[in-house]
């Protein structure tokens, strides 16, 4: 499955029309980087790669320099190759919202099946959302609570490498290899969306709107000594996280990237020319920032206008040349 031939002429123009005058298109702000040391030069530009009326969230890189992302109303998962050439990488995700993968080349998704009620089955489909490997081989690990309670519209997930993942919906949960869910962070207690480990997998990292939380990870994937690690600035939405070779941490917000030292000192913000949800390095050594944002343009030249009662659908991605280096010891 591919873009229409609407949408690819209008990304086609809009490659364009950003190369010739450097203007801000529709639903674009402006977004002029100050440099960050060791992270990003100041100056440098973001360059419009990919476009579409449907979502694109939970980026991760691939060893190859490209990245994939998960598209949840056409049930796949999509690639982007170094060259920004994409393809249609795995099928029937069954509602695939975000991705992971881990540095055993295992693909996990969070499945959310019929829980978008713009989906034309949402009355009538049965099947539970859940958390499952898609690749190489298909594993269910969990459709339900430890109570027995469905998950839910689940958000994000970081694999944890051991045949597990951490995910979000609401709280923040652990699901082991062998399907037994955990709760790291209850739902009365955190506001959460994006999970990311650190490069040495013991410190989880849970965004709560206006900051992130920290906890330290056991041996066996259960997490002690929650804090607050560090806030957005005085932003909010915190959503996606990504980390570098170093162990700074990324993390999307509403007004762009806020980055953050190891130990939780902020670093400074890379402004965005829409309103990022998800990043992960990829490309050459790991120096490329790729973004999807919220909204596109549409084909008639002016910003789209998502359909009433359809969610989460119009995402443009965006990438960035860094200082800094991607961690290399995972995909993500």
């Amino acid at each position: 499955m591919k873009f229409s031939c609407v949408v690819r002429l209008v990304v086609a123009l809009l490659f364009v029309t950003q190369a010739s005058a450097q203007q801000l298109l529709p639903g674009e702000r402006e977004a002029v980087v100050t440099g960050i040391p060791g992270v990003i030069d100041a100056g440098t530009k973001w360059q419009l790669i990919w476009a579409d009326f449907k979502t694109a969230d939970g980026i991760v890189g691939t060893p190859d320099g490209g990245v994939i992302f998960a598209q949840e109303q056409t049930d796949t998962i999509r690639k982007l190759d170094v060259n920004d050439k994409e393809f249609v990488y795995l099928t029937d995700t069954h509602g695939g919202g975000s991705v992971s993968m881990d540095a055993q080349g295992r693909i996990y998704a969070v499945q959310r099946t019929c829980t978008d009620s713009a989906r034309p089955f949402y009355q009538s489909c049965p099947e539970l959302p859940m958390i499952s490997i898609l690749a190489p081989e298909r594993k269910l690990l969990a459709n339900s609570f430890s109570d027995g309670k469905p998950l839910g519209r689940l958000n994000d997930l970081i694999a944890d490498g051991k045949g597990g993942a951490y995910f979000t919906v609401g709280g923040a949960y652990h699901v082991s290899a062998n399907g037994a869910v955990t709760t790291v962070a209850d739902p009365n207690s955190i506001r959460s969306n994006g999970i990311m480990l650190s490069p040495d997998g013991l410190t989880l990292y849970v965004t709560n709107n206006t900051s992130v939380v920290a906890f330290d990870v056991r041996s066996d994937g259960s997490t002690t000594n929650r804090r607050d690690f560090a806030m957005l600035n005085g932003d909010n939405g915190g959503d996606g996280m990504a980390v570098d070779a170093v162990g700074r941490l990324y993390v999307t917000a509403n007004k762009g990237i806020h980055i953050l030292s190891a130990d939780g000192k902020y670093l400074g913000l890379i402004p965005t020319p829409r309103r990022p949800i998800s990043l992960a390095f990829s490309g050459p050594n790991k120096k490329t920032l790729y973004v999807p944002m919220l909204g596109a343009v549409g084909p008639n030249g002016k910003e789209w206008t998502t359909p009433e009662g359809v969610r989460n659908t119009a995402m443009t991605i965006y990438k960035i040349a860094m200082a800094a280096e991607g961690f290399k010891g995972r995909p993500k």
